[in-house]
């Protein structure tokens, strides 16, 4: 899991404390914007879990689909194929030959 990799959460950056010289940086600046940086990793982590319970799904449903059998399709049924075929060529020649078919 992600989490695992990460060094910091977002209650580490929160509580992280910065020291400050003579003319050091505006420690209401570096709050406000370590506030958007809480803000922003936590809704990236949240939006990585979402996506790894995701893939895990789809990977589970992927290991299933060979298992599952395709559903069987009839049988065609070709003898009677077949039979039509045939019978069309019937009509077809008596009409186009007509009576000179059995002369």
């Amino acid at each position: 899991m992600l989490s695992d990799k990460l060094k910091l959460t977002a209650k580490d950056i929160l509580e992280k404390d910065f020291k400050t010289g003579l003319k050091g940086y505006n420690q209401d600046e570096v709050d406000q914007f370590l506030d958007q940086v809480i803000k922003d990793y936590e809704t990236m982590h949240a939006h990585i879990e979402t996506l790894e319970q995701e893939n895990e799904k789809l990977k589970r449903q992927t290991e299933e689909m060979p298992k599952q059998k395709a559903p069987t399709s009839p049988a065609p049924q070709q003898g009677s194929t077949n039979y039509d075929i045939l019978k069309r060529l019937s009509n077809l020649e008596r009409h186009v030959f007509g009576s000179k078919l059995y002369e």
